[in-house]
Parts: structure tokens; sequence; C-alpha cells
């Protein structure tokens, strides 16, 4: 099942919209784990493939339309973005994958340092894998999974564009991913669906993510 609102009570859903409202400072790009910041606040990563609508949902979350950049050009997202959301927690932007245009050398660098990273942060409390509603899982996307298997890093998947993906599809998906989650350990078995465009499921998601700090 998704994230609904009913989930949440309305001051858990009030409590996140105050923490999502507030003050999100990017901190650092991270190209190396030397340059990983010190292990003081829960962590939640995003990772996603290139031009799964990442940058605007992170946008969204925080009501802003420069937090992360966006473009129609994949692969702009070339290192760990950190993101400090109110002295409350680190929000990862990890690069997008699954881009067949970069170097083998790049996607090499990339997977290293994903896989580095996920292997030896602590305060990593999970990670939401976005698939484009559209398209449902691909490839890219099992084996950023059996990553996350081996590492032992909960993982949940976040379903975006759904505007564009709406009732049966949207109910096809869940039947066709359902199956899949069950086989692999580290994930959770349910999916949020959300639409960046409209606001859709933006709140419940906030409120989720601030589960994970309280």
């Amino acid at each position: 099942m998704s994230v609904s609102a009913e989930d949440y009570t309305a001051d858990q859903l009030e409590k996140a919209r105050v923490l999502f409202s507030g003050p999100c400072d990017f901190m650092l790009g991270v190209a190396a784990l030397s340059q990983l910041p010190e292990d003081s606040l829960p962590e939640i990563a995003f990772a996603g493939r290139s031009n799964v609508g990442k940058s605007s949902l992170l946008n969204a979350l925080t009501g802003r339309n420069t937090l992360a950049r966006t473009s129609n050009t994949p692969g702009r997202t070339q290192q760990l973005n950190y993101f400090n959301l109110g002295g409350v927690m680190h929000i990862v932007d990890m690069p997008g994958y699954g881009y067949a245009k970069v170097s083998k050398t790049q996607r090499d660098d990339w997977n290293a340092l994903m896989r580095a990273y996920l292997r030896g942060r602590p305060s990593l409390r999970v990670v939401f894998i976005l698939v484009d509603s559209r398209h449902g899982l691909k490839d890219s996307d099992i084996e950023i999974m059996k990553m996350l298997d081996e590492t032992a890093v909960s993982y949940r998947i976040i379903m975006t564009k759904c505007d564009k993906a709406r009732g049966a599809q949207q109910e096809m998906l869940r039947e066709k991913i359902h199956p899949v989650l069950k086989k692999h350990a580290a994930a959770y078995p349910d999916i949020h669906f959300t639409s960046a465009v409209k606001d859709y499921g933006i709140k419940e998601l906030r409120a989720l993510m601030r589960s994970y700090a309280v």
C-alpha cells in the first residue's frame, strides 16, 4: 500500500510542514569518502535513474525552486550533495544512474562512491529509490536494490511523476512491484506515489521523512 494522509495525525503532518518550510541549506558536494561530513545527524538519501524527477521532488518537499537544480540533461548530479534540513537531518542527493551516455569510467566511479558510502555510513537511516511511474522498475533500479541488500541499508520505493500515471496504471504498478520487493531483504513492502507538479503525496512524504529523525 502507499502512504496516505490517514497514516499520519494532523499534528504529525503539521510538524513536518513546519520543518520543511524552515531552513534547508546546501552543505557540500562529496566526491570522495574523505569529504563526508561528521555523523552528527540522521541522513536520508535519494537515489534514482537520471531524469527520474529527483531534483523536482526535493524542490517540492522544501517548497523551493532552486534547492536542487533541475535539468533536462541526465547525469547532472555527479556527487553526493548534502543538504542540512533545519539542523534536524541531512538530505543526501545521490548521483543519478542508468544513463548510457556517460563514460564507463564515470559510471564505475559513481558506483564505487555509492557502494562505499552505503557500507560505511552509520547515520544513514534509509534510501528512497525514485522510480518513474510511467515506466516502473528498470534493470538499473534492480541493481541498486541489490547493492542496498548487500550493504544492509533499508530502502523504500518512491514513485514520481504520478500526475502522468493515475488510477488503473498505479494499481498495475503496485501489482508488478510488490512481488519484486518481497524478494529483497532490505526493501520496505509499501510504495509511495508522488507528483512534484501536482503536490501529490508530498505532505505525507515529509511526515515519513521526519519520522526518521524523531
